[in-house]
């Protein structure tokens, strides 16, 4: 495992925000540690994440009125060839400006000072399992579809990480896959054995630092094993369940390995019932539990960094939860690096 990636407790988010103020978005990422460029679907439906990986996908059938996405295997056939005449091509595998005004005007900054910045995109697995194809089947489970779509977007992301390398040399890549937690349910028709050749294959082809986004809650076995430089979750939500894999933990953190841990919730109730001492505490019953279990806790913490627990489009106040959030964020990591003297 190459990696360049700070733990620290340095602060982060994942980046589907619901505003709809492109510069406000942009702020709200820089105030963190690790700022990343956001994507606004309420500003536009091109910042979609699961439209900003279509740009250019053979077979795509976008409809901005609608707000759908859609695929057609005539039009895929059809596509297939113009698509890999430009394999050689970084512009046409970069997310242009019509697909994200965020990312160009991000790209524009001036980030080389900060510790590390982020981009990403939405992973094969779960652009597979969410676009429907004419018959309103998963293109993933097609498999003159499936090995075109992994080097695809290996090859988006390593276009990306590229250009963000450009402004600072240390940036990394977060692969969405919310449909992890889908892939091995006895509905998803694609067995665990595919999943993972699939999978290593597609990371072999990526650069590093790399790693996987999501909110859910996957195989972590499986997960954590997989060729990554690091890993984002939902600690709020699957604290009990993410302790008891230590052993998958432990082997991630040996590797080199960084875990981006989600502490606060960013949903309107979930955030209002909660207070800052009982966020931090059911982080360190995580810690607790992985201490007991053979992982060295000041490791463990030089190996972490913190974050929001999701993303959130649907909060009665809009991007306002949101907001409290990262700064519930950027609080508890002053707190933590304080009370664990990390400076």
């Amino acid at each position: 495992m190459t990696n360049r990636i700070q733990g620290n407790l340095l602060t982060t988010a994942m980046a589907v925000m619901p505003h709809t103020d492109v510069q406000r978005a942009i702020d709200m990422a820089l105030s963190l540690d690790v700022p990343f460029w956001p994507q606004l679907p309420h500003y536009s439906y091109y910042e979609d994440m699961y439209v900003q990986a279509g740009e250019h996908f053979p077979g795509i059938i976008l409809d901005m009125e609608n707000r759908t996405l859609r695929f057609s295997m005539d039009k895929f056939i059809m596509e297939l060839e113009e698509a890999l005449l430009h394999f050689d091509d970084p512009v046409y595998f970069d997310v242009s400006e019509t697909y994200s005004v965020v990312y160009h005007r991000f790209l524009a900054l001036d980030l080389k000072d900060r510790p590390a910045i982020r981009g990403q995109l939405e992973g094969p697995i779960s652009f597979g399992f969410n676009i429907l194809d004419q018959d309103d089947r998963p293109i993933l489970f097609e498999d003159t579809v499936r090995p075109f779509m992994f080097d695809f977007m290996a090859k988006r992301i390593n276009v990306q990480l590229a250009r963000l390398k450009q402004i600072n040399s240390n940036a990394f890549m977060f692969v969405d896959e919310p449909g992890l937690q889908f892939l091995f349910s006895a509905m998803s028709g694609y067995t665990d054995l595919k999943a993972k050749d699939d999978m290593d294959r597609f990371f072999a082809q990526i650069d590093h630092p790399r790693g996987i986004h999501l909110c859910g809650n996957p195989d972590w076995d499986f997960l954590l094993n997989l060729d990554l430089d690091i890993v984002s979750l939902d600690a709020y939500t699957n604290a009990e369940i993410i302790a008891s894999y230590s052993k998958s933990i432990k082997r991630f953190l040996d590797r080199g390995g960084v875990i981006v841990w989600g502490l606060v919730p960013t949903g309107f109730e979930a955030f209002a019932g909660e207070e800052m001492p009982s966020l931090i505490n059911r982080l360190e019953n995580i810690w607790n539990t992985l201490s007991a279990n053979n992982i060295d806790r000041d490791y463990l913490i030089t190996r972490s960094m913190l974050s929001p627990a999701t993303c959130c489009l649907v909060n009665p106040d809009r991007e306002r939860t949101v907001e409290l959030a990262f700064a519930a964020v950027k609080q508890a990591a002053e707190i933590m690096r304080d009370k664990y003297n990390i400076h």
